[in-house]
């Protein structure tokens, strides 16, 4: 006589992998559609090099001196900070939700403000670092 547990775990397993399935297929219609897209792309378009066609283009404007040209750091860093504590204000808005539910406020809370406190030490460090120096 077989064993129901096994049949039951059987099936169910074959249920997790089936729900993947669709997830797998999906994906694998995603590369296919952008390798035809590229694939199209590359028979269709017309190819003729040109010395104009080679030269750098920016703009509009023909390029003069060299290719290569100093740029300040302190930019991208900037908006790297932005985007960082950009993403990190989202994650206020969910826990702000949460925390109006009934019984989960002091976990929350408590969790939250770790949360801050890891943003805080990273706006220290960059402080600390003379990035936020605009000179």
């Amino acid at each position: 006589m077989p064993d129901p547990t096994v049949s039951t775990v059987t099936v169910l397993a074959a249920d997790y992998f089936r729900s993947y399935s669709v997830v797998g297929l999906l994906a694998v219609l995603g590369v296919l559609f952008v390798a035809v897209a590229f694939g199209a792309g590359r028979l269709l378009r017309p190819v003729v090099p040109t010395p104009e066609k080679l030269l750098t283009y920016e703009c509009g404007v023909d390029p003069v001196g060299e290719g290569w040209a100093h740029t300040q750091v302190r930019y991208y860093v900037y908006a790297f900070l932005y985007v960082i504590f950009a993403v990190d204000s989202i994650f206020l808005f969910p826990w702000a939700t949460v925390f109006a539910d009934t019984g989960y406020g002091a976990t929350t809370l408590v969790e939250m403000f770790i949360f801050l406190g890891f943003l805080a030490v990273g706006l220290l460090y960059a402080y600390k670092k003379g990035v936020l120096e605009w000179t």
